[in-house]
């Protein structure tokens, strides 16, 4: 009797478990975008000019750059007047050779 009653309760306990399974619909995983189609995404949009760019622009559009390093571009800009090259980026505070080079290819200045 004991062993019919636990073969039972087995058999319905997997039972319920292929429905469950089954009947539940899929969960797709989420997948995170890659540097590299974000890198593209980035380039898509044109260059961000270091003249005109707000720091919203220069936060969103440039790697590695965020608020603070963002306000001490435009605050520098405002000091000094206007970019004559990308190079004078460097002259921030901040902005180093490494970070410079990552951001070259998206920047301009007119």
């Amino acid at each position: 009797m004991r062993k019919t009653t636990f073969s039972s309760l087995f058999f319905a306990f997997l039972a319920s478990v292929s429905l469950a399974t089954n009947a539940a619909p899929a969960v797709k995983p989420e997948v995170s975008t890659p540097i590299a189609v974000q890198m593209t995404k980035a380039e898509q949009t044109g260059k961000v000019n270091l003249n005109s760019a707000d720091a919203e622009t220069l936060r969103r559009d440039l790697f590695g750059i965020g608020a603070a390093k963002a306000r001490a571009i435009i605050a520098y800009r405002e000091s000094n007047g206007p970019f004559t090259a990308v190079d004078e980026l460097l002259e921030v505070k901040g902005i180093g050779k490494s970070l410079l080079e990552k951001n070259r290819d998206r920047l301009e200045v007119n």
